[in-house]
């Protein structure tokens, strides 16, 4: 008699045991009764029936992805290898389930084409020096087409752009090039600038004389600062005006005594 008892006692508890379920906070259950859609239920403790009610468990909390490494053609025609990380979370258990097989995969082979065509439309230079703008671009477009999915996409960082060492070699040199080219530009400025000081200096000079003899004399006393053997001795200007008006005058003195005597001739 207590066996026969016993038995629909033990099955009672088993099928209670297997009723029984506990979702902790992060996590939402997808409940169906025979095979429709009934609620969503969670956290806490859950009945489920066995055989007439199944539960899909969802994980609320941010997944990170790693999108695999993509082989990219940009605008300009160069091959370049890209991965991505990607950040989402599901903000809809109803829609995860239902409107899509596996949501995760889903969403990992949506960041691959996507990551893809977006590159595709942009040139080298782009990727490596606007990745954020890149960023909002891919996001954008993930998180529009995962909404039907019950997808929240939070973001979406590009992590590696891998070229290979001919372009590396390329870049190299484009970029020593620009470099030299702004030192270039640098220096002529720069004489530029030390010309328009020079003539300031010069027209400050030339109003007087004592002015040019003393930076002689400055000139001489940085000299004398260093290990140098040569010596420069200045010279007034005004001697150097008197060596020309003396040079000048037995040329102008023997121009005139040509002159005379063709005129007497004349006469």
């Amino acid at each position: 008699m207590m066996i026969s008892y016993l038995v629909p006692v033990v099955l009672l508890f088993m099928l209670i045991a297997a009723s029984i379920r506990i979702l902790p906070e992060y996590k939402r259950g997808v409940v169906f009764f025979l095979g429709r859609f009934q609620a969503v239920k969670g956290p806490g403790l859950i009945i489920v029936i066995p055989g007439i009610q199944k539960m899909e468990v969802v994980d609320l909390r941010v997944i990170t992805m790693d999108v695999p490494e993509q082989d990219v053609i940009s605008q300009d025609n160069v091959t370049v290898k890209v991965n991505a990380v990607l950040y989402f979370r599901v903000v809809d258990p109803e829609k995860a389930i239902i409107q899509v097989e596996n949501y995760v995969n889903a969403t990992s082979q949506l960041a691959q084409t996507t990551l893809r065509s977006v590159l595709g439309k942009h040139d080298l230079d782009e990727m490596l020096s606007e990745r954020d703008k890149l960023n909002d671009d891919i996001q954008e477009i993930i998180d529009s087409s995962a909404e039907g999915w019950g997808i929240k996409v939070a973001n979406v960082e590009i992590k590696h752009v891998d070229l290979d060492e001919s372009m590396i070699r390329a870049i190299a040199r484009q970029a020593e090039a620009e470099r030299e080219r702004r030192a270039k530009v640098i220096h002529a400025e720069g004489e530029l600038q030390a010309s328009k000081k020079l003539v300031q200096a010069a027209n400050v000079m030339s109003e007087n004389s004592a002015a040019l003899q003393l930076r002689y004399l400055q000139t001489m006393s940085d000299m004398s600062n260093k290990n140098a053997s040569t010596i420069v001795v200045p010279l007034p200007m005004d001697i150097m005006e008197a060596f020309r008006q003396m040079k000048a005058s037995p040329a102008a003195q023997a121009r005139g005594g040509q002159a005379t005597p063709d005129s007497g001739d004349d006469t």
